[in-house]
């Protein structure tokens, strides 16, 4: 596993990938909150659960930047722009599938069209998982008491409820890296059970990490001295280099699993 980090280059793989998700980053926001203000969910729901992961200041940059396009661009422009937002910010997505085919040893041959349209799909699904998220998080108390009412339940729903309605990110985080790892890497045959342990891996270092990187930075961490008013770019950079970082050892957890198996499988043949 270590070998394989060095070899693939992960360390430099992530960084090209932050260059990447910087410049999706807001494009991706601005696809998401331009859905969502077609919907019950408010700009200030979304911005209030991101802030629980982001640091303080880079959090204030993301919120004054959305606030300021949304208030200077118009929302039919905003919808009108949706195909070249969404293609702008599925070119993060496509720069981690070049990081799993790394990871796999295989070379990318599929067209430059086939390719972009997968990793639109991928934007796509991932704004819907969000968006669901959102939802429950934000309307999960009235769908329980609704679903309560509805149907009598006891008390034990209602607790019950509770614990799914703030488990429900963690378990979609997990499906998504799981359909992610499975899917986007240009290799066939992948089964579930071979990308689910670097799904696991993923989704609770990346929220292990940014919640102690989000604690350091807004306790200890003054990077303001450091770099003045673009401590807050800076941050936000470091934490999509970590979250980058932590994609990829995913991806080469599941590679190297498989590279393992396939190891065994062969000296167990050639005692044969």
């Amino acid at each position: 596993m270590k070998y394989r980090i060095k070899h693939d280059e992960v360390p430099a793989l992530g960084a090209q990938l932050t260059y990447y998700l910087i410049l999706s980053f807001f494009p991706f926001l601005i696809f998401l909150l331009t859905l969502l203000s077609h919907t019950s969910i408010s700009t200030s729901d979304v911005m209030g659960n991101l802030s629980g992961v982001l640091p303080e200041q880079s959090f204030s940059l993301i919120s004054d930047t959305i606030e300021e396009i949304l208030q200077n661009g118009s929302t039919p422009l905003l919808s009108f722009s949706i195909i070249g937002t969404l293609w702008s910010s599925s070119s993060g997505v496509a720069a981690l599938i070049k990081g799993l085919n790394k990871a796999y040893d295989q070379e990318e041959n599929r067209p430059f069209l086939l390719l972009r349209g997968f990793a639109i799909l991928i934007t796509i699904a991932l704004v819907i998982g969000i968006m669901l998220t959102f939802t429950l998080l934000v309307f999960g108390q009235i769908i329980g008491n609704y679903i309560f009412s509805l149907f009598n339940l006891t008390e034990v729903f209602r607790q019950l409820w509770a614990t799914i309605r703030f488990a429900f990110p963690i378990i979609m985080l997990i499906i998504m890296f799981t359909l992610f790892y499975k899917y986007a890497p240009n290799k066939k045959r992948l089964k579930l059970k071979e990308v689910i342990p670097g799904a696991l891996f993923t989704t609770a270092a990346w929220i292990g990490i940014s919640l102690l990187f989000s604690f350091y930075v807004n306790n200890f961490g003054n990077y303001a001295k450091t770099y003045g008013s673009i401590g807050g770019i800076i941050i936000l950079l470091i934490w999509l280099y970590i979250s980058s970082i932590i994609i990829l050892i995913g991806g080469e957890l599941n590679a190297t699993l498989a590279f393992d198996k396939v190891s065994i499988v062969k000296q167990i043949e050639d005692k044969k």
